[in-house]
């Protein structure tokens, strides 16, 4: 008996676009039933790619096989009716519609061709959901009052709603706690036994030992390597491939003394509290010192980060800068304190992105380039190059609409306006989320140079290690309550992960 073709073939795909070649020849293969992992750094052709898989863009060259027959994907639909869904990271819901409403959307149960039946679209719904171990969702509530892993799952409803036999998930554990990714690993697993394969992007390469079969991985618009075993390759062979040098998942190197106990604090939080949102906080962070804040996704971490800068009002407590208080929930109060914000959803709350490099770098400082009512152009343009390069922002072009740089230098450019601007205290909300292993390390340097320069920064992240290997010390947080204080040198990950799980209250 002949073997049973793969599922998905994707044989030479070339895609360019004015001035790139986003895809040079590239092959993948994915059989059914398979979790099959696609690794690159940003800019390497993995939107391209799964974007031509989902009908949104048409190869230039190459040919795709489905099912072992040659098949054109013209639109989005067209891949739909086929199987195959695409779940991006910028979950593509309509906030406003409800839950049924949108995994139903563009294919609504009907009577009669145009009549909705509204009660068939909520039962169907209530049914994927429960295959997805979430029940306690309910399809008529609006999707924009959802958790972000609760939004997830609502897109996986949707896709799981049509005769899916591909699922594309990108990056969809970036906005997950452990127990989350744990769902989503058990979903997964439950896919790919019912015979569904899934094409599965992220930038955590321990995912990819605990969920992957195979990996692919892109370089360049190219695929350097296909179908390795996700569980054996060393990881080290991997980052090399997709970086095309070794590059050690290591942190630079802290300072041999840290910021002396006794120097005046820049900033000092006290008794600061929400209500349902995290209990009274106090802190302090010294010119040079990197403090850390680690927790679930929902123990108040970001929460903290946004009442210090203005964002939210508390209930009680203060914020001091320099000795001074600021007056609460005011972001006007905290930014002319000095004190800067990158928020965790950089495109949505961080950044203009139909605007330039320069125009996102200077927009906290524009009063320092008006003359007498006008902004003067070339004086904003060049302080605004000054800031970028001194952070190796790329393309090192200030005239560049921000939203066409890689999630890396679009952080970059975030930092670069709060560097432009002088500030003092820099809080850093999940800041390398969806950034290649790289534009990580890079971006670890640019943080430690900052601090050792002077800054203050206040650091939030969903990767322990990255808390450990960036923080002097750290704040271990659960459930809206700091439950341990310690020099980064003295926790390991188990020990904050118990901590988190536990939350067992220490001096």
């Amino acid at each position: 008996m002949a073997p049973e073709p793969p599922l998905l073939t994707m044989s030479g795909i070339t895609k360019s676009f004015p001035g790139v070649r986003a895809l040079d020849g590239v092959d993948l293969e994915v059989a059914a039933g398979e979790v099959h992992c696609l690794l690159g750094q940003n800019g390497a052709g993995k939107s391209t790619l799964i974007k031509v898989l989902a009908g949104a863009h048409q190869p230039d060259e190459g040919t795709i096989t489905w099912r072992g027959e040659p098949v054109a994907l013209r639109s989005p639909i067209a891949a739909m009716r086929l199987g195959i869904a695409t779940i991006y990271q910028e979950l593509d819901l309509v906030e406003g519609l409800s839950v049924a409403e949108n995994v139903h959307l563009g294919h609504e149960p009907t009577t009669a061709g145009f009549i909705v039946r509204a009660a068939a679209a909520r039962s169907a719904t209530t049914a994927l959901l429960r295959r997805l171990g979430h029940p306690e969702i309910d399809p008529a509530r609006p999707v924009g009052a959802l958790s972000a892993a609760q939004q997830q799952i609502v897109s996986m409803a949707r896709a799981l709603s049509h005769d899916v036999r591909l699922i594309v998930m990108d990056e969809p554990s970036a906005a997950l706690d452990p127990d989350e990714v744990d769902n989503l690993f058990r979903i997964v697993a439950d896919l790919t036994a019912d015979g569904v394969a899934v094409v599965y992007i992220s930038h955590r390469l321990e995912e990819i030992r605990r969920i992957g079969d195979r990996v692919t991985v892109l370089k360049d618009g190219r695929a350097v390597a296909r179908a390795l075993p996700a569980e054996s390759t060393p990881t080290n062979e991997v980052v090399a491939l997709m970086t095309g040098r070794k590059v050690e998942y290591v942190f630079p190197e802290r300072p041999a003394a840290p910021a002396p106990a006794t120097a005046e604090p820049v900033l000092r939080v006290e008794g600061l509290a929400r209500a349902g949102e995290f209990a009274p906080v106090d802190l302090e962070l010294r010119p040079g010192e990197i403090v850390g804040l680690a927790g679930l996704v929902g123990s108040g971490r970001s929460e903290i980060l946004e009442t210090i800068y203005g964002a939210r009002r508390p209930d009680s407590g203060r914020v001091l800068v320099e000795g001074r208080p600021l007056r609460p929930g005011s972001v006007r109060a905290a930014v002319a304190a000095g004190i800067g914000l990158a928020p965790e959803e950089r495109k949505a709350q961080g950044l203009l992105l139909t605007e330039s490099v320069t125009r996102n770098v200077s927009v906290s400082t524009l009063s320092r380039f008006a003359r007498l009512g006008w902004i003067d152009r070339s004086a904003e343009r060049a302080a605004a190059r000054a800031a970028t390069r001194e952070l190796s922002l790329r393309p090192d072009n200030p005239d560049a609409a921000v939203r066409t740089l890689s999630g890396g230098n679009q952080q970059k450019a975030v930092l670069a306006r709060w560097l432009l601007r002088g500030c003092k205290v820099l809080l850093l909300d999940e800041p390398t989320r969806g950034v290649d292993v790289g534009a990580r390390a890079e971006l670890y340097a640019v943080i430690r140079r900052l601090a050792d320069e002077g800054l203050a920064v206040l650091l939030v992240s969903s990767e322990v290690p990255e808390v450990l290997g960036l923080a002097d010390r750290v704040l271990v947080l659960r459930e809206g309550s700091v439950v341990h204080t310690a020099d980064a040198r003295d926790l390991d990950e188990h020990r904050v992960l118990d901590l988190v799980m536990e939350g067992n209250p220490t001096a």
